[in-house]
């Protein structure tokens, strides 16, 4: 029963989104926290293991929600949700791809969404900052910033700029994934 519940929760997340996996956060968010699989907090955790492990981040977080409320099953469950609706799209589109984006209203459909899609990562990346640095989850809560979380997103600022200014370019994501958590590994285990 759970396997068809994350099935179906996940296919109408993979369904209803548009602009790929940072834009599907806010709704896997939603969903998980309604159905109670997860706290916020734990939502927040998945989020940066799932941006920091290899692949898309909306199919690991499927996998790994999928994983934690049953099991294997339900890790495949969840993925095969989130992943079947853009599977099937795609092919539809790549299909029609030449005689569709000729269509006006095509082109209309695909500059409205473009909005959106800029809404809901905007809106991600907000909730994330209020949750993360100001332990804001909700509007009732009191703020409590988290210094060392602020200390952390400073100096990564910092090197991104530094490292811009001195290469020329923007330092790999990878790289500054990877001084984020020795970052947050010296921070938080003091």
């Amino acid at each position: 029963m759970i396997c068809l519940e994350l099935f179906l929760t996940f296919l109408k997340i993979g369904a209803f989104t548009f602009g790929g996996g940072y834009a599907m956060i806010p709704l896997i968010r939603d969903e998980v926290l309604s159905h109670g699989w997860m706290t916020d907090e734990r939502i927040m955790d998945l989020i940066a293991v799932s941006e920091s492990t290899p692949g898309p981040i909306a199919i690991n977080m499927a996998t790994f929600i999928g994983s934690s409320q049953g099991g294997f099953a339900g890790a495949v469950c969840a993925t095969l949700g989130v992943v079947l609706p853009s599977f099937v799209i795609i092919l539809i589109i790549t299909a029609l791809v030449a005689n569709l984006m000729k269509f006006a209203g095509v082109q209309a459909f695909l500059s409205g969404v473009r909005p959106v899609v800029v809404g809901l990562i905007c809106a991600t990346s907000v909730t994330m900052f209020l949750s993360v640095i100001l332990s804001v989850s909700h509007f009732t809560d009191a703020i409590s910033v988290d210094v060392r979380g602020v200390i952390i997103l400073a100096a990564l600022i910092a090197i991104h700029f530094i490292y811009k200014k001195i290469k020329g370019k923007r330092p790999s994501p990878i790289l500054m994934i990877l001084i984020s958590a020795v970052m947050g590994i010296a921070a938080y285990s003091l």
